[in-house]
């Protein structure tokens, strides 16, 4: 992947509106590439701080609407948190943290 390809992640994140979420797979859809979600994770993963900033890499869960990150520089808690700064309502089912997709998916 290039640095082209990082850029149109960052991009395409950049689109999510404040109050809604989009999955991996969808961005890596949008993004040309879409067998790609890993790719999307792994690129909003390396986010430098002031990036992070700027890319709302919160609106990124899974395609179960999971928070799915096990990352200790973006635990699963700031996300939740992020979210619910974004007005997106996170509730705990069995153990995981969940965002209703029907209610906040993004429809570009």
């Amino acid at each position: 992947m290039t640095n082209d390809f990082y850029q149109k992640i960052y991009a395409l994140v950049g689109k999510i509106p404040k109050g809604k979420v989009a999955t991996y797979g969808q961005i890596a859809a949008l993004a040309g590439a879409p067998r790609s979600a890993r790719v999307v994770g792994w690129v909003l993963h390396i986010l430098t701080e002031p990036q992070a900033k700027k890319v709302p890499w919160q609106r990124v869960i899974n395609k179960e609407g999971i928070i799915s990150t096990t990352c200790e520089d973006h635990p699963r808690d700031l996300q939740k948190m992020l979210l619910e700064g974004d007005g997106v309502e996170v509730k705990e089912k069995n153990g995981c943290l969940w965002v209703d997709l029907e209610k906040y998916l993004w429809k570009p």
